[in-house]
């Protein structure tokens, strides 16, 4: 699946810590969570669940355009809930 990056999304992770060789570590992983979401316009989006080579967890929101195509929005560190909801989904695959 190609991604391009949204220009704006490189200084949204830089202000979070996140570097963008981590996203794309996410992304490449073949052990990631797939959670369907949508902006509050309704526009589709893919939030990506997985871990960075170095074993952090991230969230990564990607909008799908054309064919298998997907546009790189933004990452974020998973909360304290969702962290352990993505690891009790971990331990149970």
């Amino acid at each position: 699946m190609p991604y391009r990056w949204l220009q704006i999304a490189f200084g949204v992770i830089a202000t979070r810590g996140i570097e963008p060789h981590e996203v794309i570590q996410v992304l490449s992983s073949g052990h990631r969570r797939i959670v369907p979401a949508h902006t509050p316009e309704g526009i589709p989006l893919r939030s990506i669940w997985g871990r960075t080579a170095t074993g952090r967890a991230l969230i990564v929101v990607v909008r799908p355009v054309e064919g298998f195509d997907s546009v790189i929005i933004g990452a974020r560190e998973l909360s304290a809930t969702q962290g352990e909801e993505f690891e009790a989904w971990e331990n149970g695959r």
